[in-house]
């Protein structure tokens, strides 16, 4: 370390002032957006009829591919530290957000709609006479 630490903020990030950072940086972006690709595409299958969870999913997909891109760019580009600084803990910060914030409230309304509508249905099949049409009574011609 040859300069002052806030000096560090205004050079260009690149694998010689930065070795330690820079390949750590741009080979967890490259992964990451692999991995959030990959995660999408199983979960919203899996989930295809829960609209909370696929709106979930699709902010943490746009979240973090535009996260991701942004810290690919900077390394690509060698832009100056600040902005890879800057950029990851908003990026984290906001992909935290939508997880534990925005969403817990919304899923929560959602299970207990499904938990309602189970309940329901249990109960409308709780008879085994329930599923089974009556017998129309027969009329006798004179």
């Amino acid at each position: 370390m040859t300069l002052a630490p806030w000096d560090y903020l205004f050079t260009a990030f690149n694998d010689v002032l930065f070795p330690d950072l820079f390949n750590a940086i741009w080979i967890s972006s490259l992964v990451g957006i692999v991995a959030i690709v990959i995660l999408y595409n199983v979960r919203t299958r899996q989930l295809r009829r829960h609209q909370p969870y696929l709106d979930l999913y699709e902010w943490l997909l746009w979240t973090s591919i535009t996260l991701f891109f942004l810290l690919l760019v900077y390394a690509v580009f060698h832009f100056d530290f600040i902005f890879t600084a800057v950029s990851l803990p908003i990026g984290l910060g906001i992909l935290a957000w939508v997880r534990f914030v925005r969403f817990p409230p919304e899923l929560a309304r959602y299970q207990q709609q499904l938990a309602k509508a189970r309940f329901y249905s249990k109960q409308k099949f709780a008879h085994p006479e329930s599923t089974i049409r009556p017998k129309r009574a027969r009329r006798r011609r004179g």
